[in-house]
């Protein structure tokens, strides 16, 4: 499946940074200087890497999104792309958090009556005759290959966004965190949910266009261009890891 690397253009004229009348504007009325370029958003000392939901439902042969019938071939190879740019997250010194579901319980915890509702018109049992994300099963583990390190954070979610009923926030805003960059699964559905929460807690977002993966095309390319167009900035991961690597050479940026 081909995998596009930034947004496709809309052929609307978005005002955007490049307008020095805009800029100039921008700048007398922010409180504190924006960052402007990817090379200051992503430096490491304000800036995390957040991996959302690279579990085995969601990757993996035998997992709910394989149960349900559809293609793993993208979700694959994101999860197999990105152990590149967590290592080097870490080599740069950038925070990284890992976020994970729990869906299912024994005596259901965490499953409303709308969601078992949703599941059951559209999940093809899941949720419902299969149990999701249930602690400790194979599911519910990270790909093969993703693996948090010791004292990394780990962030439990029971709905798609990131942000949503945990303690992300408290852990971005503890270090100084001014930038969220996102790997992970599925680009339309929990990285756009955890993207969108992102911008609206006023973080710079990064959204990787070939760290994050759907299981079909248009969905992914619909992502991109809305996310490109009103939370954040969209690049392929290559940029980013290339902005970390010239920060650890050059460690002299911008204050947090």
């Amino acid at each position: 499946m081909s995998r596009p690397t930034v947004a496709e253009p809309t052929g609307i004229d978005t005002g955007g940074a490049d307008r020095p009348e805009a800029r100039r504007a921008a700048e007398r009325l922010a409180h504190r200087t924006p960052l402007w370029t990817l090379a200051e958003k992503v430096r490491p000392e304000h800036c995390a890497l957040v991996v959302i939901d690279v579990q085995n439902e969601f990757c993996a042969p035998g997992g709910m999104m394989d149960c349900e019938g559809l293609p793993l071939d993208a979700v694959e190879a994101m999860a197999r792309r990105i152990p590149a740019t967590i290592d080097a997250a870490r080599a740069a010194g950038a925070t990284v958090v890992f976020v994970r579901n729990t869906y299912s319980t024994g005596d259901n915890h965490y499953l409303s009556d709308v969601w078992l509702e949703q599941a059951t018109r559209r999940r093809a049992g899941s949720y419902t005759l299969r149990e999701v994300c249930a602690e400790g099963s194979f599911g519910w583990r990270f790909f093969e290959g993703i693996e948090p390190l010791a004292g990394e954070p780990v962030v439990t979610k029971h709905r798609f966004g990131a942000f949503h009923a945990t303690d992300l926030d408290v852990i971005l805003r503890s270090k100084g965190v001014r930038t969220v960059v996102f790997v992970g699964v599925a680009s339309n559905v929990c990285v756009e949910t955890s993207a969108r929460e992102a911008f609206l807690r006023d973080y710079y977002v990064v959204f990787t266009s070939d760290g994050t993966a759907a299981y079909d095309d248009e969905s992914h390319r619909n992502t991109l261009a809305v996310i490109d167009r009103y939370f954040g900035e969209v690049v392929p991961v290559a940029d980013v890891e290339a902005a970390w690597g010239a920060a650890s050479v050059d460690p002299a940026g911008p204050n947090r």
